[in-house]
């Protein structure tokens, strides 16, 4: 394995800890900044490597948002590198733990999920020589504090890495804005600090953001979030007419209302692309009244026809209604994903990429695409609940392809 191609920032987020280095000093690391910035890749070795040279009989962790992003993200990236430079590396699937050993030095790395404000418990009890914390931005504080408080053998340290958020993210304000305090050292990097991205690949990934994610995401800045969610959806050239062609796939992804309205899309694949063929919108308000769970089972088969949808997805939120769809028999019902921002992201990831096309018979999802705006009035991330019940439906859906994509991916690395 060669270092040639990496960058300057990435050697030193490698290598900082070296005797000789200049920033042995420190006891942390931060790497923010840019998506594809190579920044987790580098730190990740950094950490092995570094824990490898220091201790030997230590127990250390990974820490990640959840166990399958942790390995597929970081563990599996690794693993080659490391057997390429000469480690021994014996991995333990179940007990979600590796063994490390080099020149006669063994270590055992524990694989910790940071998914929710419960995960704190268990990391409790252990008591570890270092951690490496992989999007840390996407963890909760309680268990982050926990992590580090874990840390207590002599010459322990913390690895952190975590694309921005808005700025007045704990982390950021307690971590980046903090660092001097905290005796970290702080690399922020940029999409075009990885010399491993040809240009081709950098314009494409360029144009999978707009507006304050672009400055996320691109540029690698913490910064808030205004104006229009989906500003692109704002020239009419995003909303095409349903095509002529028969789908290979349909599903359908639902937000559940009974006051506030329910909002149902039909989709088809065709090829690569999801196209948002019709839709079903009932406000109760603007009726007069509220339908029954019966009564929108009936709108579904009325979308549906006579299409048989390898997926309903909908609103977790609905127990009533699901319970419905799975009491007739008919179609599969799925508990959609619902985290906001995520989802959001990749919502407009998808919509960029011509993922998923909306067609312009969707007439109440064009009109909330021009509503649908951030509350400049909160300190985080957080939309206006006002006008987005096709907007959450369609983020369900992405979510679920997005899930069942990531879910291939994996497996077809694990068997490779």
């Amino acid at each position: 394995m060669s270092f040639k191609a990496l960058s300057e920032k990435q050697l030193l987020a490698m290598f900082w800890w070296m005797k000789g280095s200049g920033t042995e000093h420190y006891d942390a690391v931060i790497c923010d900044g840019a998506v594809r910035s190579g920044k987790t890749f580098a730190l990740s070795l950094s950490f092995v490597i570094w824990a490898s040279f220091c201790f030997d009989g230590a127990l250390l962790g990974f820490c990640g948002k959840t166990i399958t992003a942790l390995r597929r993200n970081v563990i599996i990236p690794l693993l080659p590198c490391l057997k390429e430079l000469g480690f021994d590396v014996r991995e333990s699937v179940s007990q979600n733990r590796l063994t490390i050993r080099l020149d006669g030095r063994e270590n055992t790395f524990y694989l910790f999920s940071g998914k929710d404000e419960g995960s704190a418990s268990l990391i409790q009890g252990v008591t570890l020589s270092g951690v490496m914390f992989d999007e840390v931005a996407l963890m909760p504080r309680s268990f982050v504090e926990q992590a580090l408080a874990r840390c207590s053998v002599s010459g322990s340290r913390f690895f952190f890495n975590c694309n921005p958020e808005y700025p007045s993210h704990w982390f950021y304000r307690e971590w980046i804005r903090n660092r001097k305090n905290k005796n970290a050292l702080y690399i922020h990097f940029r999409m075009r600090d990885n010399p491993s991205l040809s240009e081709k690949m950098l314009r494409r990934y360029e144009s999978l953001y707009t507006g304050a994610f672009y400055r996320r995401f691109v540029e690698g800045e913490w910064v808030s979030v205004s104006g229009a969610v989906y500003p692109f959806m704002g020239d009419s050239g995003m909303f095409v007419p349903p095509p002529d062609a028969a789908a290979e796939e349909y599903c359908v992804s639902c937000d559940y209302g009974t006051v506030n309205p329910t909002s149902m899309g039909l989709w088809g694949r065709i090829g690569d692309t999801w196209y948002r063929l019709r839709e079903s919108y009932y406000d109760a308000r603007r009726e007069g009244s509220s339908k029954t769970d019966e009564e929108h089972y009936r709108s579904l088969e009325e979308l549906l026809g006579d299409i048989s949808p390898t997926a309903v997805i909908v609103d977790p939120s609905a127990a009533s209604f699901i319970e419905v769809i799975e009491r007739h028999g008919r179609y599969p019902a799925v508990r959609a994903e619902n985290n906001v921002i995520d989802g959001i992201r990749k919502t407009s990831q998808a919509l960029l990429n011509k993922e998923i096309v909306i067609c312009d018979t969707c007439a109440d999802a064009i009109r909330e695409f021009s509503v649908y705006r951030w509350d400049e009035n909160k300190p985080m991330d957080t939309v206006i609940k006002r006008d987005d019940h096709a907007m959450d439906d369609i983020r369900y859906f992405v979510s679920y392809i997005k899930a069942n994509e990531e879910k291939l991916d994996f497996a077809f690395i694990e068997r490779r």
